[in-house]
């Protein structure tokens, strides 16, 4: 897709998500709209430092829980503005990416993944003892100034996330097609041969770990006005720590595509099952997908919808093998020449 047909498509977007809330007055649309798209932005962020450089973050919690209290920080401290606090919690959950990325990229494997996620239990420790921010008991913060064009706050709470949408998924979009994406694309292959040849490894991670903790935690900015409340138990939550995991790993973790597919067909499922099931169940349901589709489909849905003749082609040659003969091996030779 070239890049001005994405910029014309992202634009029609954002005017659709602005001209929403005047066509449609029904705010469980809204709450809807905002949890897939928060989703989202999650997945795409995770599938930066998980999926393209192949290192299994099962921190995402901490980054969105991180970028919710930055926010319940500066409306504390008085700064109220709701775009200079996903702003700043960008910043944060980049400096902290960056932070984590020097103390355990050195790591692989589920020793990483280990890490990551005892990261969430110290952040998560951290906000329970931090009183200015409401400790355990939670903090409540004041609904956002909505602009005359929306009628209520539910409405500019998913268009803000919309926004956020358009630029995690821009980012992500151009990090895959840079030199950037090139080299975390050999890193997942091969490490040791990515460095071999030359390829700035521990850079390129550090740089991936960045860039995924500011759009993890630019998706949780907005959480609290969205309930008008937040305390550590929902913002640290197992929920998005599963579903930063899943969904790109159903979606495709190969291509910016993939984690936009995961996260708008999993939360889709998960926000219709939520009304008959309970918590619990909807999880155990995300756990079974998910092992599912890393059984069946390794490659998520994207591996899925390859062209039937390539994956016979890839099966033929796996099965039978290249051809071992060539056309016309022996020489041709003029008539009465040598031979």
């Amino acid at each position: 897709m070239r890049a001005w047909r994405f910029a014309l498509g992202v634009a029609l977007v954002l005017a659709a998500g602005a001209l929403l809330p005047r066509a449609v007055g029904n705010a469980y649309v809204f709450y809807l709209g905002f949890v897939t798209l928060q989703y989202v932005v999650i997945a795409t962020g995770w599938n930066i430092l998980g999926g393209y450089a192949g290192y299994v973050n099962f921190g995402g919690a901490a980054f969105v829980g991180l970028g919710a209290y930055a926010a319940v920080f500066l409306d504390h401290a008085g700064l109220a503005s709701l775009w200079l606090q996903i702003a700043a919690a960008a910043a944060t959950g980049a400096v902290f990416g960056l932070a984590m990325g020097w103390l355990t990229l050195r790591i692989r494997g589920v020793y990483f993944s280990i890490a990551t996620l005892a990261l969430t239990v110290v952040v998560n420790t951290v906000i329970v003892n931090w009183s200015f921010v409401g400790g355990a008991r939670g903090a409540t913060v004041p609904l956002p100034a909505v602009p005359p064009w929306f009628p209520d706050s539910t409405s500019y709470l998913c268009f803000v996330m919309l926004v956020l949408c358009a630029v995690a998924v821009a980012t992500a979009r151009a990090i895959e097609r840079s030199f950037v994406g090139r080299g975390l694309t050999a890193l997942r292959a091969d490490e040791q041969a990515a460095e071999c040849a030359g390829v700035a490894t521990l850079r390129l991670k550090l740089l991936a770990a960045a860039v995924s903790g500011a759009i993890l935690a630019m998706a949780g900015a907005p959480s609290p006005y969205y309930t008008s409340y937040i305390n550590p138990e929902s913002a640290f939550s197992i929920d998005y720590a599963l579903n930063a995991l899943a969904m790109p790993l159903i979606g495709g973790t190969g291509h910016w595509s993939g984690p936009v597919i995961g996260a708008v067909l999993l939360s889709t499922v998960e926000q219709a099952a939520t009304v008959t099931i309970p918590s619990e169940v909807n999880l155990l349901i995300v756990g079974l997908v998910l092992i599912g589709f890393v059984v069946a489909a390794p490659g998520g849905l994207l591996a899925l919808g390859r062209p039937a003749a390539t994956r016979a082609a890839v099966l033929w040659r796996r099965v039978f093998g290249a051809s071992r003969t060539t056309p016309s091996t022996t020489p041709r030779t003029a008539a009465g020449g040598p031979p």
